[in-house]
């Protein structure tokens, strides 16, 4: 019954928040990890810088092998930085923070991970398991900027977030038994799967 009523939650929530998300398909990525398989659409429109720094580090394999590294039940599970042994991945350097999107941080919402420095994101991201609007920016405060979304799989994401944790390496929060994601490939869009239509050409 738990488990019903936290799911009948995200899925109100999801639905709460489509008047706040775009409605138009943006690039398609798959998320393989060894809970399961997560299908993410990117919001190119909105964070452009964001979106291809993600597919820069995904055409790259630079996700493949790392954890999730940081899972805080009722709050959101972050990754893309450690790999299992909990060494840090080596990133390119820092990209301009796009949280001034008009995007929330809404339950099944991928954002980007960084310090105080508003401008310091690398290559981390969470994913909102709940909503979590006070992430989001304030006027000239950045916040976290969102670049995605979960369209399949936010069933793989609370199993997630009930994983249990402990403190690896001076980290927390840490789930006990790594959560590795196996790789990330794109998708394609409705638009690249249509099958032209064969042309009108007047022979009978």
């Amino acid at each position: 019954m738990k488990q019903f009523l936290r799911n009948t939650a995200l899925c109100c929530s999801l639905i709460a928040g489509l008047s706040v998300l775009p409605v138009q398909a943006g690039p398609l990525v798959q998320m393989q990890t060894s809970a399961g398989n997560l299908e993410i659409e990117l919001f190119q429109d909105q964070a452009p810088k964001t979106v291809a720094n993600f597919l820069q580090y995904v055409e790259e394999g630079f996700y493949n092998g790392s954890i999730f590294h940081r899972v805080i039940p009722g709050f959101m599970i972050q990754g893309g930085g450690f790999t299992e042994d909990m060494q840090k991945k080596q990133t390119r350097a820092p990209i301009e923070n796009e949280s001034n999107n008009g995007l929330s941080n809404l339950a099944g919402t991928l954002a980007m991970a960084r310090t105080n420095d508003p401008h310091s994101a690398t290559a981390q991201f969470f994913i909102n398991s709940v909503d979590n609007p006070r992430l989001d920016a304030r006027g000239s405060q950045h916040g976290y900027a969102v670049f995605g979304r979960i369209v399949k799989g936010m069933d793989v994401v609370s199993d997630i977030s009930d994983t249990p944790t402990t403190v690896r390496a001076s980290h927390r929060d840490v789930p006990t038994t790594p959560i590795v994601i196996l790789g990330i490939k794109p998708l394609p869009t409705e638009t690249e799967t249509e099958t032209p239509r064969q042309q009108d050409t007047g022979a009978q």
